[in-house]
């Protein structure tokens, strides 16, 4: 999910390593409680442009942050800014304690960057692209192609290893990207659209992976268009509109203080009326009114303020003698954050 601003921002490839010869990043250890990213007061014109204007943001280690914001909203850019490929116009940026301008070699060291779209050598098999990125981070050619075989491995690509490049499917192009990204062992990863191309299997493996990945004490942080997958790995998020930071610690395990909205599927429409008109509950019909016979299934719309208040009506609805055959939110803690908050600036 990028704007016009997002894809014509130079840079859609990795973040330049080392070059060759250079001396090895600095190991000073970072400031602490900076092991993950720090973003303050971020600013970026192209031209009269002003993608990014006054970005805050804090993406924890140990935790998958999503960035969260509709086109436009400059979450590109700031992926770029973090990644080390674009230089900003004000602000203050640390990714693991580095300054990715001033210490660009130990912030990329650190950092692991997946564009929306990986670019290949056509003509070098997929181990070979892995090959070139760990040869270019310096790795020991042993440590390099077992690193190389053991992400192949991760990413569902081990038979394809020694095919041409060109031979992969867009999904299988993603795989290799979130590979490359992680072939120098980063402590912090940058993804930007990364289940973009990928079939169900594999959305549910990149799930899992970044998960494992945060579990490990790595900072995670990924932007994507689809919030219900963005709700199924992330801890916390961050929101952004016309490039300023307009929520910066929405965490999943905060208490939700919105009203959000459940539908609840009864097995006999006659139950579910009754205890409807003396529940006391906000409610409205799932769709067009039409009469329904009493022993047949239905559907209702509740609003609910909380997981407790959920509980109760559910558990309400079941004392009642309502045959409950289903019972879930209507859209994630997510996206009801991001749409109460889009309701908000209209």
């Amino acid at each position: 999910m990028t704007s016009a601003v997002d894809d014509d921002t130079p840079g859609d490839g990795p973040p330049p390593p080392p070059p060759a010869g250079a001396p090895a990043p600095a190991s000073t250890p970072p400031p602490a409680g900076t092991d993950g990213i720090v973003v303050e007061g971020l600013r970026r014109a192209f031209g009269t442009v002003q993608a990014l204007d006054g970005v805050d943001l804090r993406a924890r280690a140990g935790a998958v942050t999503a960035l969260v914001g509709p086109n436009g909203s400059g979450k590109t850019t700031l992926l770029l800014v973090l990644a080390g490929l674009l230089v900003p116009d004000e602000g203050r940026v640390l990714v693991a304690g580095h300054d990715p301008v001033a210490d660009g070699p130990g912030a990329r060291a650190r950092t692991g960057w997946m564009p929306d779209a990986f670019g290949t050598w056509d003509s070098l098999t997929a181990r070979e692209v892995l090959g070139t990125f760990a040869a270019a981070y310096r790795l020991p050619k042993a440590q390099a192609d077992a690193r190389v075989t053991d992400l192949l491995a991760t990413v569902h690509l081990s038979e394809f290893a020694d095919r041409p490049a060109s031979v992969l499917s867009r999904g299988q192009k993603q795989r290799l990207g979130l590979a490359r990204a992680l072939v120098h062992d980063p402590q912090v990863l940058l993804l930007d659209e990364p289940a973009s191309g990928l079939d169900p299997r594999s959305r549910v493996d990149l799930r899992l992976l970044l998960r494992r990945l945060a579990d490990e004490g790595r900072t995670v942080l990924v932007s994507s268009h689809v919030l219900s997958e963005l709700e199924e790995m992330a801890d916390d998020a961050v929101f952004l509109s016309k490039g300023r930071t307009v929520v910066d610690s929405w965490s999943a395990d905060a208490t939700a203080t919105t009203t959000r909205t459940f539908h609840l599927k009864a097995l006999a429409a006659g139950p579910l009326a009754a205890w409807l008109a003396t529940a006391g509950v906000t409610w409205r019909p799932d769709g067009p009114t039409v009469e329904t016979a009493p022993d047949r299934p239905t559907g209702v719309l509740v609003d609910v303020t909380d997981d407790a208040d959920a509980a109760r009506v559910l558990r309400a609805a079941v004392s009642a003698g309502v045959d409950v055959a289903s019972y879930a939110p209507v859209v994630g803690r997510l996206e009801q954050a991001y749409l109460d908050l889009e309701e908000e600036r209209r």
